[in-house]
């Protein structure tokens, strides 16, 4: 069975035991970049996302978003022998991801020693919330207990308010794409050495990696400093951060190099000079003070786009703060593929995040669909596993095999 539409990663065949977010991001990955992904789900709701967004009938957009160009293949796992055409899978896949809490793949006969005695050179790539090993990695979790643990939450929202979290699936897409990068590396180094390995990938480690001050910070000043959320403004650099404008609000950046240019803009060239607002640690102690002077400016526009392109002409990095509708016309989103149009043949037409990555060498979009459940369960048992129509039709009618229209 090969893939139609060539792209950089087509020839490569993933077997995709994902649920959820985080796993299906890494997989999705994959299945944008033209590499053929079989995702099996259980009998019989299948992949539980199937079940939110169902906003166009019995088709949940999440699914679609999430899934195109991948392969469903729908079987009952709690099965002996469902879960016997997945192992069958293995040797005629390059890696294997899943994202079950930590032990389940062992107990379901499919960990990683097992999984290399089916295929002695295949990738694994485990990823969970809080990790394969240490204390914690027993516990089930989700994108924020990790964010949590990982000391991301504290540092959100208003210093004398509880913490916020994002309305964003950030820590499970970035731990997809780190978990895409590792086994992309693991493939390489596979081609170099002949062996595979096992991936431990956690959203945990993922967000932690994303501190960029804070941890250094605390650490090297031996707890001196205690990062801590600051609301809408930078806690290490000033100016910089959310402002009210009129009508709206606006993110600038008029730290360091940016600051004479701020000024400039300002038409308040007095204050590059003046010794209360020299440097970055002068203007944080003077914070508020900094935040009036540029409010104040900022409301001499009549509206946001105004003063965004006041900025702009002095070159200081700066931007209005979209809602999700207003990105969905954006012209720069729109015309990058940032906002992608998809057209569903049972949802119909709407918009997804598009594909992050572009490619001089494949610079068209491919017009993937997402499967329905199960869709692909005869094709691949057949193409695969040399099962006959007869077999095929058993096994769906002993509820080995599940097929559904949405």
């Amino acid at each position: 069975m090969t893939n139609t539409n060539e792209h950089m990663l087509s020839g490569i065949r993933i077997l995709d035991l994902t649920r959820a977010l985080a796993g299906p991001s890494c997989t999705r990955m994959f299945a944008e970049l033209g590499a053929e992904v079989i995702k099996v789900e259980p009998a019989g709701s299948g992949d539980m996302v199937r079940g939110i967004s169902k906003l166009r009938g019995e088709r949940s957009l999440y699914i679609i978003q999430q899934s195109l160009n991948k392969k469903s293949l729908c079987v009952n796992l709690r099965d002996p022998e469902g879960l016997a055409l997945v192992k069958e899978l293995v040797p005629h896949c390059d890696a294997v991801v899943e994202n079950f809490k930590p032990g389940i793949m062992a107990e379901m006969g499919l960990g990683y020693e097992e999984l290399c005695e089916l295929k002695s050179d295949i990738i694994l790539c485990s990823i969970s919330a809080l990790g394969q090993t240490g204390p914690l990695s027993h516990k089930p979790g989700y994108d924020y207990i990790a964010q949590a643990y990982a000391g991301i939450t504290s540092m959100i929202g208003e210093a004398d308010e509880a913490p916020h979290i994002p309305l964003a699936g950030i820590g499970d897409v970035s731990t997809g794409v780190h978990g895409a990068f590792s086994i992309a590396a693991a493939l390489l180094n596979r081609a170099r050495t002949g062996r595979g390995q096992h991936l431990d990938i956690a959203i945990l480690d993922c967000y932690y990696h994303c501190h960029e001050i804070n941890v250094h910070q605390a650490s090297g000043s031996g707890g001196e400093i205690k990062p801590m959320r600051a609301g809408r403004h930078l806690s290490y650099l000033c100016p910089a951060g959310i402002f009210t404008g009129s009508g709206g609000n606006i993110v600038l950046m008029g730290f360091m190099h940016h600051w004479p240019d701020l000024c400039a803009a300002m038409v308040r060239p007095d204050l590059v000079d003046d010794p209360q607002f020299a440097t970055d640690a002068d203007r944080l102690e003077r914070r508020d003070e900094v935040v009036k002077l540029i409010e104040e400016w900022l409301a001499t526009f009549s509206d946001v786009h105004s003063a965004v392109s006041a900025l702009e002409n002095h070159g200081i990095p700066c931007a209005p703060i979209l809602s999700v509708e207003e990105t969905l016309s954006y012209p720069h989103l729109v015309e990058r593929g940032t906002v992608r149009t998809v057209n569903d043949r049972i949802a119909g037409e709407f918009q997804i995040p598009g594909m992050p990555i572009k490619s001089s060498a494949y610079p068209e979009v491919p017009d993937y669909r997402a499967p329905t459940l199960g869709e692909h369960n005869r094709e691949i048992l057949r193409d695969f596993l040399q099962r006959s129509e007869t077999e095929i039709d058993a096994l769906l009618k002993a509820g080995v095999l599940v097929c559904g229209d949405y």
